[in-house]
């Protein structure tokens, strides 16, 4: 996934009313959209390093939007609207090998009375739902974790996911880790552990999951490597 522009770089000041961050650029305090509805946690201290795009829609009210924090020398990218591009991308170039050379690739997949999936790929006369998940949690050094608050929405997709086993689907979770500093995933166990339970026994119904990290560049963000998903 490329930026439409060069994204301009700044330093983090505070989060506030959830989707509201101020930013310093060149001395100058800015009010930017925080495109992230989780807790964030371990990414916002005051000085950190990060990268941000300008709109020119004119109707805008806030300019800008802060795309990458970076932590301990490591870049992260926050953008939970860019995961699905990241993957959109990364399928139609066949870079995931669970899904190379698909017959097609449908985004935002409706899926009962009120879910949609992020993927609907066709494939080989089979159909496979694919959830995206973006991972940007890391407390320890090289290992990524999900989610970094609880979800009750990431329980509901399993749960979804689940009827659509029933019905002949094959179903994933993909786990995006916008970071370039892991090589492990796991479930943050302690943070919702109903989470953690439900995908633990959602895994042993056919669930398949996979994780990947990403390489970021001043264009943009890629999807990498293949990550181990380690239950602990």
């Amino acid at each position: 996934m490329n930026f439409k522009k060069r994204l301009i770089s700044g330093e983090f000041i505070k989060r506030y009313k959830r989707f509201f961050v101020d930013i310093k650029i060149n001395n100058k305090i800015i009010t930017a959209h925080c495109p992230n509805t989780g807790s964030m946690m371990g990414l916002l201290k005051e000085r950190n390093k990060v990268w941000l795009s300008k709109s020119d829609n004119p109707s805008r009210k806030l300019k800008y939007t802060l795309e990458t924090v970076e932590v301990k020398g490591s870049k992260v990218g926050i953008n939970t609207h860019s995961t699905n591009k990241i993957v959109y991308e990364a399928l139609k170039k066949n870079l995931i090998n669970n899904f190379k050379n698909p017959q097609s690739i449908k985004p935002e997949v409706k899926f009962g009375a009120n879910t949609r999936f992020d993927f609907l790929i066709h494939k080989n006369n089979k159909k496979f739902f694919i959830e995206v998940k973006n991972v940007t949690l890391s407390r320890k050094k090289n290992i990524a974790e999900f989610p970094d608050a609880v979800t009750s929405r990431g329980q509901k997709h399993i749960k979804q996911l689940l009827n659509a086993r029933k019905k002949g689907y094959e179903i994933y979770i993909l786990f995006v880790i916008q970071r370039n500093d892991c090589n492990e995933f796991q479930l943050a166990r302690d943070l919702d552990p109903d989470y953690y339970e439900l995908l633990t026994k959602a895994v042993k119904r056919k669930l398949n999951v996979l994780c990947y990290d990403c390489k970021f560049s001043p264009k943009g963000i890629k999807l990498n490597n293949k990550i181990k998903f380690k239950f602990k």
